[in-house]
């Protein structure tokens, strides 16, 4: 991870009528979120997931929420929290398994050479998709490599052309499911916006959040069955689990705090 920088603000100490302190503020904000994005790694290596007590150390909501996952899990991996998070953590923890699972990993190539037709189903020029498929099954096939190309998958993870064209080939996935299940996945859009609509301001577009519309459509756009632990302030002790899609087999385990996602690996594995 690079070294953090010494923060610095741009803020005055003293109120100045003369000057837009909402912008100020907004500034500051962006500066904040520069100085993360500088100073954490787009995946970061995976460490004792006991490193969490720290971080609530006066919070016994979500300290209580700590222990329940340390019953269950042993490590966590961070993920550099730019809006791309889920799935950066989503890609790298179903590719990291399937180093160890080499026909788990035929059966996924074979899913992403055949669904390029289905994006161009949804509306996307071979034109758009040529590179950003072309660079995800790069790093697809670095997985036929098994458990050797480890350090070489966290190094692609880590280059920024490779990583983000691997984020922008899983939005066009999502985006693609969406519409072509527009019907069902209507019910679940706020407001007037159509799934296209929603797709094109929400889905495509890099550094926007995801929600659970996000990750069932992914999920079941692959057949790769997705757990989420959640820690928030809910009555609950336990860092509640969902599933998608529900009642699916999981192949990946995120932990979901307020706007960020990580993975985390199950005490069974290593």
């Amino acid at each position: 991870m690079e070294d953090k920088k010494e923060t610095q603000t741009n803020i005055p100490t003293e109120f100045n009528p003369d000057l837009n302190q909402d912008e100020l503020i907004m500034q500051r904000h962006r500066e904040i979120e520069k100085e993360i994005w500088e100073s954490t790694s787009l995946v970061c290596e995976k460490e004792e997931l006991s490193s969490l007590e720290a971080e609530y150390i006066t919070d016994e909501v979500y300290q209580g929420k700590v222990k329940d996952l340390l019953r269950k899990y042993r490590y966590i991996r961070r993920t550099r929290p730019d809006g791309n998070c889920f799935y950066r953590a989503f890609a790298y923890a179903y590719f990291e398994s399937l180093l160890n699972h080499q026909r788990e990993y035929e059966s996924f190539r074979e899913i992403i050479m055949k669904n390029k037709s289905s994006l161009m189903t949804s509306g996307f020029s071979a034109v758009t998709l040529e590179d950003f498929h072309e660079t995800f099954m790069e790093v697809v096939d670095v997985l036929s490599k098994g458990t050797s190309a480890q350090d070489e998958l966290f190094k692609l993870f880590n280059d920024q052309g490779y990583s983000n064209y691997v984020v922008v080939y899983l939005r066009l996935i999502t985006s693609s499911q969406l519409q072509l299940k527009a019907e069902f996945y209507q019910n679940f859009i706020e407001g007037d916006r159509t799934v296209a609509e929603f797709c094109h301001q929400e889905v495509e577009p890099m550094y926007k959040a995801s929600d659970h519309i996000h990750i069932i459509a992914l999920s079941s756009a692959l057949g790769v069955g997705i757990r989420v632990r959640y820690m928030d302030r809910g009555q609950s002790t336990e860092a509640i689990a969902h599933d998608f899609p529900e009642g699916s087999h999981v192949h990946v385990h995120l932990l979901y705090r307020p706007g960020h996602y990580d993975i985390l690996y199950p005490i069974d594995t290593n």
